[in-house]
Order: structure tokens, then sequence, then C-alpha cells
């Protein structure tokens, strides 16, 4: 079969198609034919190895696993001994590592089945952002109806999928993103949207209550200046690049100060849960959610798909399809067709 391996780190260039064997599941494994997979910017991290403290845990000198990708949506092709839940032939998604692939497996706890009006593309968008956007808000944001909440990257991966779940909470939604994705993350529900190529959020007069913050460009400093004496800043990304100083720093110092202030700073990073995977699913068939697909590529050209990712300014979700495209995809504009 084939998939995407890299076996040293760098850049996108490090990306081989190759063929390999078909796993088998363990006892408690799912054998999925990956129908659709996307892109994150974990996959680009791992495959950059940085910040180098990444590479304590995969792998000092090369990664031990240089297989890309999480996100995926496809039909179970084989199952273990113990899995009982699902059969071949079934239509699944969530994730599986190695996703960039024809075959993968994981276990039966991290997939759901696909709803009938949900598409494999769409499907295979959901793991990551979708779980790090419902849980981000709900759990550790702990959004209300009639709050105001501002999404901090409103046009990526993580913030497409919050803007429409905040207002599916009933939220009144402030989106902040570049000059050309206005339009965009209007379209998808944002009660208002920050041009930050024209202005810095942290200096308006509105107080918001919930702050999610998928980019990482401004402190918590700055950012309490915009928040209700009891509102929650929510930190779901990063800095594009930094150090491991760097990264303690963005992460250890928001917390001291939560502890001198009214207002919180949240860490957070999304685990997985089959029942908010089934919620989103659910969604996303109802038509209250509409996950935003920036890019389409083919197996042979996932470096490409990597790079744009890593570039920092994809819009939406970077997909990866294998068996041909759901005809949907002329839906959502502007999008790259690079299937092979």
């Amino acid at each position: 079969m084939k998939a995407i391996a890299y076996h040293e780190y760098g850049s996108a260039d490090v990306l081989k198609c190759e063929e390999i064997e078909k796993p088998v599941p363990k006892h408690d494994e799912v054998l999925i034919k990956v129908r659709a997979a996307s892109v994150n910017p974990l996959d680009w991290r791992l495959m950059k190895g940085k910040p180098r403290i990444l590479r304590l845990f995969f792998g000092l000198r090369k990664p031990r696993f240089g297989r890309p990708g999480v996100d995926a949506a496809g039909e179970v092709e084989a199952v273990g001994s113990n899995v009982t839940q699902f059969k071949p032939g079934d239509e699944v998604f969530g994730a599986c590592r190695g996703a960039f692939a024809e075959y993968a497996c994981t276990t039966k706890s991290n997939l759901v089945m696909r709803p009938d009006k949900v598409t494999f593309e769409q499907a295979a968008s959901v793991f990551v952002a979708g779980l790090t956007a419902l849980q981000g808000l709900r759990d550790k944001g702990k959004i209300f109806a009639g709050s105001k909440v501002l999404v901090n990257g409103a046009a990526g991966g993580v913030g497409t999928f919050a803007v429409q779940i905040a207002k599916s909470f009933g939220a009144d939604v402030t989106g902040v993103c570049s000059t050309r994705n206005i339009d965009m993350v209007r379209s998808i529900g944002a009660d208002e949207v920050i041009d930050y190529t024209q202005e810095d959020f942290t200096t308006s007069n509105q107080r918001y209550d919930l702050i999610l913050d998928c980019v990482g460009n401004h402190s918590f400093s700055e950012c309490r200046r915009v928040l209700n004496p009891t509102g929650r800043f929510v930190m779901v990304g990063g800095p594009h690049e930094m150090s491991v100083i760097g990264l303690l720093a963005f992460m250890i110092k928001p917390l001291l100060l939560s502890l001198f202030v009214s207002q919180k700073a949240v860490p957070f990073i999304a685990k997985s849960s089959q029942d908010d995977l089934k919620l989103l699913g659910e969604l996303i068939a109802t038509g209250k959610l509409k996950p935003v697909i920036g890019g389409r590529y083919s197996l042979s050209d996932a470096s490409d798909a990597m790079r744009e990712v890593e570039e920092g300014h994809a819009r939406g979700k970077v997909v990866i399809t294998l068996d041909g495209v759901d005809e949907t995809w002329k839906d959502d504009e502007p999008a790259k067709r690079v299937l092979a």
C-alpha cells in the first residue's frame, strides 16, 4: 500500500510516498481504508522536530514513527478480535495514527460512525480541530447563551469550527482574521469581524466573556484589557515558531498571572471523546456546522498540503483525499483541487 513517511526531521521535502506493508489490526484495533485525511499544525511540528523538546518524546536524532496524519475518515477494512461495535464496510471517522496512507490502524475508542449526510472530507476534518473548538469553548471557556466570545484566528482550522460552535451555543461572536478572510468568517456566523491588519483587538473598547486564542500572537496581559472581570482566556494555539524557553514562558506566564487576577488563562489540549465526535457529526449532518475546506490534495501531493499548513495562513482545514473527491467540493470556495 502507499503511505507518506519521513525518516529524518526537516521541511516538507523529507516527505516521501512509499510502498509499505498493509497493517494488521491488533485485538482492540480497527483497520481503515482511508478515504480522506486532514493536516494539523502538529503534523508539521513533528515533521520538523521543533521545538526540539518534542524530540525527547518522538526520537532524538530521527523520528521513531515518521508517519504523519491523525484526522481520518474511511471504511472499515478489518477488525481485531475484541472489536464488536464496528464491522467491515462501516463508514467511520476519528483519529488514526499515520492517516496519510491508503490504510491505517487505530483503537476502536478513537472512532465513531460517519452520518450519511457528512462527506468523507468533512468527517476527516473534525477530530483535532472540532474537538479542540468544542471542548475549549464548552469545558474550559464555560460558554453560555448570550456570552460575548472572541475567536482569535477565526479563519483557521480550529477557528472556523469555533465560530460556528459558539453561535450554536447562542453566543455573540467576534472573529479576528486577515483581510482576505473577512467575508468567509462573516459567512459562517460571526456577528463582528476584526481585520488584524487594520486593528488590534486588544486596544478596542469592547469587552468579552471569553477569548479563544488559536494563534498565540497576543499575551494574556494584553488580552486582559478586553476581558470582563471574570473573563476566561483559553489558549489552544501558540506562536508559529518558538524555542523551548519561549514555549515554557508562553505556557507558564499566563498561569502565574492568573493566580493574582480575577480573569483566568487556561491552556488546553483536546481529549479524544466518542460522545463529542458523535455530537460534532450530528451538527454537521443537520447543517448547524459546516467544516471549511480550504485546500484539497492527493496523497502524492501531501508535501504541498503540509507546506500550506506550515505557512500559517491556511483557510479552514487542508484535506488529503485518497479515493476521488466528494462532489460537494464545488460548494466550498476558494479551494484547491490538485487531485491526481
